[in-house]
């Protein structure tokens, strides 16, 4: 059976230090049989000199392109156009992959061809602990992020962009990524299923994620996500599920147990302080000794705390606004979350 090829596709915005590292372990692989596109999506501050410094390895194929901002969507879509390889691999340019990774892809092809594919991440250790939490929290079981695609998954897995594959020819046949500002791979994951396409998770395809290094740049990108699945919803109805509604249960649910702890403090009644408190510490002990064992490190389970809640209402106040925007005030995505999406 002759080799698949691979062409890397990486947006970039204004990240040069995560291209470097991401090309660094792009020169590590042990199979060589792939070429790497990376677009700058209108950056002020380039990654012209980082892959002009990878373009002189001699086993690395770079090639480099400038153009006008348009979203991470458009921008994959412009590298595709110029790509080589029978599969696409799109990733983001905050990961970092293994030296067995495209070795990795390329044997699990053989085994079991599929038209679209995406695999894990988990954080390296060398990440910040902030970091390494923030990854517990979009991974773990007990914040939903396990759920949503993986070995406990409650829906069939969705390719993410961060690390996703897909043949080039069916990347043409469904016009590629959409304008979406948030939830793009998720909606073309959507059209490769309704395509009749096959699609799954190579377990071995993973990657080491860095996401976002704090809290509030974490919150913003999780609440744009929460947005970004009403909008799908609206386009695919049948693509909302429980495990996409519980985070915003869960964030009515905290408002809840504070407003009655308020209530319980105003009022002296002890059992509407004692009850919420101890629901809130249940859980966050939870988290706490779960990414703890994960991780082999307590600051870390603590962060972890502040993390799954972070992730959570996150999600979940973004999903509610949404709603209320879009749903009930029938905004446009663009007159409803213009701060959000379209800066």
């Amino acid at each position: 059976m002759q080799e698949p090829t691979f062409s890397i596709i990486v947006p970039v915005y204004n990240r040069p230090q995560e291209v470097d590292e991401l090309l660094s372990s792009l020169c590590l692989q042990s199979d060589k049989n792939f070429e790497v596109i990376i677009v700058e999506d209108g950056s002020t501050i380039g990654c012209k000199e980082v892959c002009e410094k990878y373009q002189q390895q001699e086993d690395l194929v770079i090639r480099y392109y400038l153009k006008d901002n348009s979203g991470p969507g458009p921008s994959r879509n412009y590298g595709a156009e110029r790509a080589n390889g029978e599969y696409l691999l799109i990733l983001d340019s905050d990961v970092i992959v293994p030296a067995d990774y495209i070795k990795n892809i390329s044997n699990c092809l053989k085994k079991a061809p599929l038209d679209a594919f995406g695999g894990p991440d988990c954080a390296h250790e060398g990440f910040s602990d902030i970091q390494k939490a923030i990854s517990y929290a979009m991974t773990s079981f007990f914040t939903t992020g396990g759920i949503r695609g993986g070995k406990k998954k409650m829906d069939k897995f969705y390719p993410r962009s961060f690390n996703l594959g897909v043949r080039r020819e069916v990347f043409n046949n469904l016009n590629g990524f959409s304008a979406m500002r948030f939830g793009e791979d998720i909606d073309f994951s959507i059209r490769v299923y309704d395509g009749g396409y096959s699609c799954g998770l190579l377990q071995e395809a993973w990657v080491w994620h860095k996401r976002r290094s704090t809290f509030k740049q974490f919150f913003k990108q999780v609440h744009n996500s929460g947005i970004a699945r009403i909008a799908l919803y609206q386009k695919y109805p049948s693509s909302l599920k429980l495990v996409h509604m519980l985070p915003a249960l869960f964030t009515l649910g905290v408002a809840a147990l504070i407003a009655m702890l308020v209530v319980g403090l105003a009022l002296g009644i002890k059992v509407l302080v004692f009850c919420p408190l101890l629901l809130i510490v249940l859980y966050s002990a939870l988290l706490c000794v779960n990414a703890t064992i994960q991780n082999k490190s307590l600051k870390v389970g603590l962060l972890s705390i502040v993390a799954g809640f972070v992730q959570l209402v996150g999600y979940g106040t973004g999903f509610l606004r949404a709603i209320w925007h879009s749903i009930i005030l029938k905004k446009s995505d663009f007159q409803a979350f213009r701060k959000n999406f379209y800066k």
